[in-house]
């Protein structure tokens, strides 16, 4: 794992504190209060936003990444999906593996986001069955055949993790491992670690919590629009259809005795008839 950082060379010895500028102008040097370069090559993730928080600006390709969220199979495809179809894209034969994954994927969706279903294998255990699916994970990663692993391992341990990020940094592989938010407050090998969170927001669905990166943590968690834009259309436009509706129905809503109420000007159109 030293290999990952770069040499950085020797400062002469003094009598006195070193000058901070010594450090500054020193390659290699990173400082704690500042977002880390990635020694290691990334994969665009699609999202700006996402990632301009990242160190090296994309999915770091060789180093396991952890996503935390509370129910699983809801949010992997709308975060993963453009930076997986960037990576079929630039190596067509190789594979996607699911190791785990709680619902059969769904083709035609995929397929509208570029993915190549093709080359999408899924990986499947016994119920519960945590080692067996540890082992297809370990093994996946360690294919030449693989460009990237998801894998749903809710209990998997630490222990089980560091090998994995040794194997996947080995192999140099894109490995994203699903957990449950409960696993937040254990430790984790994991260099980069986000949470996952659902909102109903017009400038994005799903809020992302960067929990661990190389850098200082992020004040704010970052708001991402992960539908495809055709889906946005028409969420967009039912939206305007409901707005519309609603306008449409206000006057009905309106108290008895307003005066604009329609009913309240039929009961005056009755009294005017009996009047007469």
């Amino acid at each position: 794992m030293s290999a990952c950082f770069p040499a950085v060379a020797a400062l002469p010895l003094t009598t006195g504190h070193s000058r901070p500028a010594d450090f500054e102008l020193t390659p290699g040097v990173w400082r704690a209060g500042e977002l880390g370069s990635s020694c290691l090559p990334v994969v665009d993730t699609g999202y700006p936003l996402l990632n301009q928080a990242l160190p090296g600006g994309g999915w770091p390709q060789g180093a396991l990444v952890e996503v935390l969220q509370a129910q699983a199979g809801l949010h992997e495809w709308g975060l993963l999906a453009p930076a997986l179809a960037t990576l079929q894209a630039r190596a067509p034969d190789q594979f996607v593996v699911l190791v785990g994954a709680p619902y059969q994927p769904f083709g035609p969706a995929l397929g509208a986001r570029q993915l190549n279903m093709q080359r999408l294998l899924c990986v499947q255990a016994g119920h519960n069955d945590g080692p067996a699916l540890l082992w297809a994970t370990r093994e996946a990663v360690q294919c030449a055949d693989v460009a990237a692993v998801l894998a749903w391992l809710p209990d998997v341990r630490s222990a089980h993790l560091r090998r994995l990020q040794i194997a996947t940094h080995a192999h140099n592989k894109l490995l994203f491992v699903f957990r449950t938010p409960r696993s937040q407050q254990e430790s984790s090998p994991a260099p980069l670690r986000l949470l996952l969170e659902g909102v109903d927001n017009e400038a994005g669905n799903l809020r992302v919590h960067v929990l661990k990166r190389r850098g200082p943590p992020l004040a704010e968690p970052l708001l991402l629009a992960t539908r495809p834009a055709r889906l946005s259309a028409l969420l967009a436009a039912s939206r305007e259809r409901v707005r519309r509706r609603r306008e449409e129905l206000a006057p009905l809503q309106l108290p008895v005795t307003s005066p604009d109420s329609p009913l309240h000007a039929l009961l005056d159109r009755i009294a005017h008839l009996d009047h007469h």
